[in-house]
């Protein structure tokens, strides 16, 4: 049986090459690094936040999916609210230590405090 992929061409109207092949767009999956390689920055952040302060973990390595699994994860074990996108992690409140703890048991041993 043939595959019908005819909604990957919709934009292609006729071509005239008996050889022409369609590109379909793929999305770059982004190669997951175990937690143990991952260099993860954990730090407090004050900046465009109304005075309001948040810890901020940088430097995750992954998919958009594994980002927003570990933020989840995070913000359940803390008991707050906060964010996962564009390779950060945002966890509303002053939880420095608790998240150093909590990355350090799921394995992210690489993991670094950043100023004060």
């Amino acid at each position: 049986m043939k595959k019908n992929d005819w909604k990957d061409r919709l934009n292609v109207v006729y071509s005239t090459n008996p050889d022409y092949k369609y590109e379909s767009e793929e999305e770059d999956e982004v190669a997951s690094i175990e937690p143990s390689k991952q260099n993860l920055r954990v730090q407090l952040d004050r900046k465009n936040r109304g005075g309001k302060i948040v810890t901020l973990i940088t430097g995750f390595i992954g998919s958009e999916d594994e980002l927003k699994e570990l933020g989840k994860m995070l913000k359940m074990k803390c008991g707050v609210g906060g964010a996962a996108k564009d390779g950060e992690i945002i966890i509303q409140g002053d939880f420095k230590n608790r998240i150093l703890e909590l990355l350090k048991k799921e394995g992210y041993t690489r993991t670094k405090p950043v100023g004060g």
